[in-house]
């Protein structure tokens, strides 16, 4: 009689995470869908969406799967608070839009650090999954096309105020009484210079995974040598001409020469 071999620890684990689980504290089972926690948050669906394993062409592929779904799922919440970033700032209530601005700051950081567990991948085991992706591309990516709309929304809204304030742009740093102004375009500014961060990730991912050349093309054809110039480009091209504006009208004198004693300033004693 043929002997029939025993599983391995692997695969009984493998088993046991097909669920489900019996949770002592509560004296219930998870992982049925019966549970208010899994109804609401739909946890059934949600894990389904991932390859089963069975048909994954690599342990990896969750991981790289999971991580480009999570990335839709935050860009989808970016793209609904610039919106509501929107209807605060039409409305003047500029606390409520700097709250909002630095939550969508926080929320372009963790993009980010997703990206780095992609990271992980290694080149050759990317070549694997590459070949199931077909001519899939981030330009088809429907949050990352939504964030550009919000974001041109937002850079509109802030148009908006600033000329029901009867401010221009390249006033806000040299008139006073515009603090409340400023802090808000620097918020933006803060997000701008995260999402930037979150495409120049992306591209060292790139440059990791397939290498950047002109010899290199993405799965949708375009060189990866292109992608140098679109994570260069703001969101809010506004406010950074602001800068190179006021570097242009910049003027050495009245500053203090290197290493020269400085006379006391105004309403400070000597």
């Amino acid at each position: 009689m043929e002997d029939i071999a025993e599983p391995s620890h692997v695969e009984l684990l493998r088993r046991q995470l097909r669920g489900p689980w019996h949770n002592m504290l509560l004296d219930k089972w998870v992982g049925r869908g019966e549970l208010d926690y899994e109804k609401y948050v739909r946890t059934p669906e949600l894990l389904a969406l991932q390859t089963p394993p069975e048909h994954r062409v690599s342990p990896d592929e969750l991981m790289f799967q999971a991580v480009h779904q999570s990335q839709e799922l935050w860009l989808k919440l970016l793209a609904h608070e610039c919106v509501e970033t929107v209807g605060e700032l039409d409305q003047d209530q500029l606390w409520e839009a700097s709250a909002r601005l630095e939550r969508v700051n926080r929320m372009a950081r963790t993009l980010t650090s997703q990206l780095g567990v992609l990271e992980t991948l290694t080149p050759e085991t990317y070549q694997i999954i590459r070949r199931s992706l077909g001519n899939g591309s981030g330009q088809e990516s429907p949050g990352y096309n939504a964030v550009g709309l919000a974001a041109q929304g937002l850079e509109e809204a802030l148009t908006r105020l600033l000329w029901r304030r009867g401010v221009e742009p390249a006033v806000l740093y040299s008139r006073p009484g515009l603090a409340d102004l400023k802090r808000l375009c620097e918020q933006l500014l803060d997000y701008d210079e995260s999402y930037q961060l979150w495409l120049y990730t992306h591209y060292q991912l790139v440059r990791r995974t397939i290498g950047v050349d002109a010899s290199v093309k993405a799965l949708d054809g375009i060189p990866t040598r292109v992608l140098p110039g679109r994570m260069m480009k703001p969101l809010f091209p506004v406010l950074w001409s602001v800068r190179v504006e006021m570097t242009a009208h910049w003027r050495r004198e009245g500053g203090h020469a290197p290493g020269e004693p400085r006379a006391p300033a105004k309403g400070e004693a000597s």
